[in-house]
């Protein structure tokens, strides 16, 4: 695994994620999530910590980098693409379901529409990872002497 592509992906990615996330979240269907919110009173923020939402993208962008820098198939834009979508889709189904299960912050909406949100959003990082990965060469490995 050639590092250099990996950190480069991971920053490339989690910057991506980052802005995409507002644009969907914040600014895109704001308003679906504030009327779905569940009956938990004092459980969302004013304002969102930055540097941990900044955090979690960045961890999000290594994964999909990974995920993309070890598969052949996904080191194109479409298969970028399509990587970034099936993480996103199966992490947030996973996240959304469980917390749907056990805390009282969403009502049932959230749970199938945020994942599917998910696609485009991480899907678009994806694509964006495989297409900096296809520029950056990877390292010739050398046999030990």
């Amino acid at each position: 695994m050639d590092m250099k592509r990996v950190a480069i992906g991971t920053i490339v990615g989690g910057i991506v994620l980052y802005i995409v996330g507002y644009l969907i979240f914040d600014v895109a269907v704001a308003d679906f999530y504030a009327a779905n919110r569940g009956s938990a009173t004092g459980a969302f923020r004013d304002m969102p910590i930055v540097w941990a939402v900044v955090l979690a993208d960045f961890a999000l962008a290594l994964l999909v980098t990974l995920c993309i820098a070890g598969r052949a198939a996904s080191q194109t834009i479409a298969g970028g693409f399509f990587t970034g979508g099936v993480i996103g889709f199966l992490a947030w189904f996973h996240a959304d379901f469980t917390s749907y299960g056990y805390l009282n912050v969403w009502s049932m909406p959230i749970p199938i529409v945020d994942p599917l949100l998910e696609i485009i959003h991480e899907g678009v990082a994806g694509a964006v990872i495989a297409a900096v990965l296809m520029r950056i060469p990877a390292a010739a490995v050398q046999p030990a002497q």
